[in-house]
């Protein structure tokens, strides 16, 4: 009896499995970065202004360029401010960042991690801010104090 082996195929079969693992392992990388940007987010309110760290979209904004008299703690789901398409953000399950359009047409800058407790901000730039703190109600407070409107 004579056994024979099967030809080498070429370099192309090798080269999509190659790639195809590049790419799962690059998605596993992201999901794990978001995973821990989710649980490492912080809104640290002082100094005039409100910073959002932990996050590839956190930034600085001056409380003055927020409307702090009409925030509010809402549940994101029962409201006309339900997050519609996401224009340039991350979305993830338990995880939202970035900017979104609104069911209502609104542009928002979102950092959500539970829908049903969330603020809603209006900015003097034309969007809305959508952050979910630990304590809504304690969060309210320290920007309202912050910017003098609790006073």
């Amino acid at each position: 009896m004579k056994v024979f082996t099967v030809a080498p195929g070429g370099s192309g079969a090798g080269l999509i499995f190659g790639g195809l693992a590049v790419f799962m392992l690059a998605l596993a990388v992201l999901f794990v970065f978001f995973a821990f940007a989710s649980r490492n987010l912080r809104f640290e309110v002082g100094e005039g202004e409100l910073k959002i760290r932990g996050d590839i979209y956190g930034r600085t904004i001056p409380i003055s360029r927020l409307i702090v008299d009409e925030a509010e703690a809402i549940r994101l789901r029962d409201t006309e401010y339900r997050l519609r398409w996401k224009r340039n953000g991350t979305a993830v399950p338990g995880y939202r960042s970035g900017w979104f359009s609104l069911r209502n047409g609104m542009k928002a800058l979102v950092f959500v991690t539970d829908q049903d407790r969330v603020v809603r901000i209006p900015t003097r730039d034309g969007y809305q801010l959508l952050v979910s703190p630990g304590d809504p109600t304690s969060f309210i407070a320290a920007l309202k104090s912050a910017s003098g409107a609790g006073n």
